[in-house]
């Protein structure tokens, strides 16, 4: 009769594969998962921290914080509202979007697709280097450069697409929405460009060289292959950008000239943004006034944070670029 023998000692790799897991494994996990909540708590904290100094803003305030027209907190009584901030952020965002977004898609499809590599690899080199300059280099240069060379571009806004209203400009110095807009394009671009370049590599390849082989041209095999598989992507780029958008601070306080009107023309300087007004008013601001500023940044943080969320919703359609189970 034969006699059982007894089991061999079980391997490193086997010892995983049954759910041992070693020292190392419980560490680095047990790091992670304290790092995932140490995020947590600090962006509670900081929530919570907002809140109590909105609460106290507001409750100081004699004008209707959402609605108001006008910023003189360090008044007594302190008067304010976000209604023109808000406009400003979101309108001077949406045109940088308009404006960087199809122009992005563009040089990303270049670099992947069209240019050849001796050419493709230094473009994506200038493009990553385009997004590590300063925020005040970029101001700096849309003072100096940018806003008196909008001029001759404004007035022929005026002079075509003045009839709308929109387009109206009135002379003087560009320091208007529009040239705040101009330069957050400039901005996000390098942030686009690189995010939708990615994605655009990694469609796949087979897809394209059948279409290639029943005789597509360049074009059509991205339009029915690459456009389609990096939508998300392309997507999910769009709303990086516009959070970097709607919270540059020294690039739109350089260019803009505010003020506290909606203007019905974009050409016209005035109007502000909540970043921008935090940078203007902190330093001479008291302690209502820092508590009003504080309050507007609370209404910024919701908005980044409802963009960050779309983002991630988008993300999370494909699982291509969601990750393996975040």
């Amino acid at each position: 009769m034969a006699t059982d023998t007894p089991p061999a000692p079980a391997t490193p790799e086997q010892g995983s594969a049954r759910g041992v897991t070693h020292r190392g494994d419980r560490m680095f996990r047990g790091l992670s998962r304290g790092s995932g909540i140490a995020l947590l708590v600090l962006m509670a904290a900081i929530a919570v921290f907002l809140s109590w100094r909105t609460a106290l803003a507001i409750g100081a305030d004699e004008a209707n914080f959402l609605t108001s027209f006008e910023w003189d907190a360090n008044a007594d009584p302190p008067r304010f509202g976000i209604a023109v901030l808000a406009f400003g952020t979101v309108v001077s965002s949406l045109i940088a979007m308009v404006l960087a977004v199809p122009v992005a898609v563009g040089i990303a499809l270049f670099i992947s697709h069209y240019a050849p590599r001796r050419l493709a690899t230094p473009l994506g080199y200038v493009i990553d280097l385009l997004a590590a300059v300063p925020s005040i280099v970029y101001g700096l240069w849309g003072a100096l450069f940018l806003v008196p060379h909008l001029t001759g571009l404004y007035t022929w806004l005026d002079e075509y697409l003045g009839w709308t209203g929109l387009f109206a400009y009135d002379g003087g110095p560009a320091r208007s929405l529009f040239t705040a807009a101009v330069l957050l394009a400039i901005m996000i671009l390098p942030i686009v460009t690189n995010v939708s370049r990615e994605v655009f590599r990694q469609s796949p390849k087979m897809q394209e060289e059948a279409a290639l082989a029943l005789g597509a041209t360049r074009w059509e095999v991205i339009r029915m292959s690459v456009l389609p598989f990096g939508r998300s992507g392309v997507i999910s780029a769009s709303m990086l950008g516009l959070g970097r958008a709607l919270g540059e601070t020294m690039a739109v306080a350089t260019v803009l000239s505010p003020s506290f009107l909606i203007k019905a023309s974009l050409l016209n300087p005035g109007g502000g943004t909540f970043a921008q007004n935090i940078a203007a008013g902190f330093k001479e601001a008291g302690s209502t006034g820092r508590d009003a500023l504080i309050a507007s940044g609370l209404v910024l943080f919701v908005i980044t944070l409802l963009v960050n969320g779309a983002a991630r919703l988008i993300i999370a359609r494909r699982k291509e670029y969601s990750g393996a189970n975040a």
